[in-house]
């Protein structure tokens, strides 16, 4: 791995947060005292200068599954279909928090992942906020810092060349297709405005990543590349819905959280009846088809 591209990304993870976010963070890893390796802090609450009343986003990393659960279902739910996703409060703010472990997390940071959601999620920004010790902090970093090279290296061959801001249109390109692989309650351009944010900073990661990666993109031809995003987008896809049903075994009070965020970013005004709250599963399944109509969810 490039060192530019190490340093770059543990600095970025190292960047402080709100005291009440590391507070959060050293809670939740109390709660798993035999397995805790490190929680990170991701998602759109990282630019928000106020936190309350938000819904944070945390990934928890854990040294394997029977540590964190023991004998319980959920370590067998949690290896077969990467991660669990639980609610979490502390100090007045409240967080999801979604666990995986120290293996998956890199698995699923790098080329080799059948999936985008999470190197889709860790080619942004992220903070580590707690670790359990510095082989805990390394081995997250270095985790992090496949998703960028991953992502750059599967939207190379599909761009056409020349024109625009390179490394910007890159990325654009990049966020837009995975927000194709997934259902996200997301306003149209959102995927662009990601990286508008700070271009800076998409400059900085992208140009150590694509230095690190070298001529590995052209292993794929645009052809090759093109099938292989259709692929990960259909699987991605039926995955959110297999993980929106195990949610509703592990987050109480799931359907009425996918009611906020999909109202927050998609400006719907979808209302929760009783008999959804006592069948989520069930509830959670009948909004789909409305909310594709409504194009809510893409």
């Amino acid at each position: 791995m490039s060192d530019d591209l190490f340093a770059l990304v543990a600095a970025e993870l190292a960047e402080p947060v709100d005291p009440r976010v590391t507070a959060m963070a050293r809670a939740l890893a109390d709660q798993y005292p035999y397995a805790a390796r490190a929680v990170l802090f991701y998602g759109s609450c990282l630019r928000e200068a106020s936190l309350d009343g938000l819904m944070l986003d945390f990934y928890l990393i854990v040294s394997d599954y029977r540590a964190a659960y023991g004998k319980s279902w959920l370590a067998t739910a949690n290896r077969l279909i990467p991660p669990n996703v639980f609610p979490f409060e502390q100090g007045g703010l409240i967080a999801k928090y979604a666990v995986l472990s120290e293996a998956d997390f890199a698995r699923l940071n790098g080329w080799d992942a059948d999936n985008i959601s999470v190197w889709a999620r860790f080619a942004q920004p992220s903070r580590l906020v707690w670790a359990a010790d510095d082989m805990a902090r390394e081995v997250a970093v270095s985790a992090v810092a496949r998703a960028a090279p991953t992502l750059l290296e599967m939207t190379l061959p599909t761009m056409a060349q020349g024109g625009g801001d390179a490394i910007t249109d890159l990325w654009k390109a990049g966020f837009a297709l995975t927000y194709n692989g997934e259902l996200r309650a997301e306003r149209k351009g959102r995927s662009q405005s990601i990286v508008d944010v700070d271009p800076a900073r998409y400059a900085r990661v992208g140009e150590a990543a694509l230095a690190m990666i070298g001529d590995a993109p052209y292993r794929l031809s645009p052809a090759r590349a093109r099938r292989r995003w259709r692929q990960l987008q259909r699987r991605g896809k039926w995955l959110s819905v297999v993980r929106l049903a195990k949610a509703s075994f592990t987050f109480a009070g799931g359907i009425d959280y996918l009611a906020w965020k999909i109202n927050r970013h998609a400006g719907t005004a979808i209302v929760i009846k009783p008999w959804q709250r006592r069948w989520p599963l069930v509830g959670a399944i009948t909004l789909l088809p409305r909310l594709f109509r409504g194009g809510a969810i893409r």
